[in-house]
C-alpha cells in the first residue's frame, strides 16, 4: 500500500483530497493509500446526512470565524483543530471479502485500528459504537466510510492533544449517541492520547503495511470550487 503524508492549506482542500483520493481508486487511475493529515486551524465536519443546524452551534462558530463543511462520508459532527490527526483509508473492495459490506469493512478495518493502537498505548483498546475507539469508557477516535462501487474511503481522527473545552463551545450534543457514551458532554466523553503524531502514524503504517510512498496527490481543486468551498454543499441539510 501506498502512502501519503499531506495537510493542505484549508479544511476545504484537506476533505476535498480525501475524496479525489477515493474516486482514482474508483475510476482504476489511483492506488490504495493510506493518507495522514493534521489541521492548523480549528473548523467543523459534518457526517454527510447530518443536520448542521441541530448538530453545530452556529452562533458560537460565526462569531470565532470557525468554517463549517460537510465530509463526503457518514458518521456525527466534529471538532477539528491542532491537536487532532486524521488518517485516511482508501481501499479497493474486489478481493478482499471482509471489504464486501458496510458491516464487514467496519469490523475488518476497526479491529486493525484497535490492536495498532493497542500495541501503541501498551493497553486495552475498545471497539465501541460502531466505529469509535476508546479507552476505559472515553472515545479518543471517530470513523466514517464511504463506498462506491469498486472503491472505499475509510477515515477519522485521532485525538492528541486537543483543547476538548472547544467541543462544548461549537457542538450541539449529538442526535444520535452510542449506548455508552451515557448523555455525557463532550469533554467528559473524549480524551486525548497524549501521544506525538509520529507514534500513531508509523502504528498505523506498519498495521497496514504501507510503505511505498504515493508520487503526487491528486488535483482536488475541482472538488473544492464545486463543493468543499460552497455553502449549498457544507450547510445544505
Amino acid at each position: 500500500m501506498h502512502y501519503l503524508d499531506l495537510t493542505l492549506g484549508s479544511a476545504a482542500a484537506n476533505l476535498a483530497c480525501d475524496e479525489a483520493l477515493l474516486d482514482a481508486c474508483e475510476d482504476g487511475s489511483g492506488a490504495e493509500v493510506l493518507r495522514f493529515w493534521q489541521p492548523e486551524q480549528c473548523f467543523v465536519v459534518a457526517g454527510y446526512s447530518n443536520t448542521v443546524a441541530r448538530e453545530v452551534n452556529l452562533a458560537a462558530c460565526r462569531l470565532a470565524g470557525l468554517g463549517v463543511l460537510r465530509r463526503c462520508s457518514g458518521g456525527g459532527t466534529v471538532l477539528q483543530g491542532p491537536g487532532c490527526l486524521n488518517y485516511t483509508l482508501v481501499l479497493r473492495i474486489a478481493g478482499h471479502p471482509a471489504l464486501a459490506s458496510i458491516t464487514g469493512a467496519n469490523c475488518h478495518i476497526m479491529e486493525r485500528q484497535r490492536a495498532a493502537l493497542a500495541g501503541l498505548l501498551r493497553q486495552p483498546v475498545e471497539i465501541k459504537g460502531c466505529t469509535d475507539l476508546a479507552v476505559g469508557g472515553l472515545k479518543f477516535s471517530g470513523n466514517a466510510q464511504r463506498r462506491k462501487r469498486h472503491a472505499l474511503i475509510f477515515h477519522g481522527t485521532f485525538l492528541l492533544h486537543l483543547d476538548l473545552s472547544l467541543m462544548d463551545r461549537f457542538l450541539h450534543p449529538p442526535s444520535r449517541q452510542p449506548d455508552y457514551r451515557q448523555g455525557r458532554a463532550h469533554d467528559r466523553f473524549l480524551m486525548n492520547l497524549g501521544v506525538g503524531a509520529s507514534a500513531v502514524q508509523a502504528a498505523l503504517r506498519e498495521a497496514w503495511a504501507a510503505h511505498l510512498p504515493l508520487s503526487a496527490a491528486p488535483d482536488c481543486q475541482r472538488l473544492i470550487e464545486e463543493k468543499y468551498a460552497r455553502d449549498d454543499w457544507n450547510l445544505k441539510f
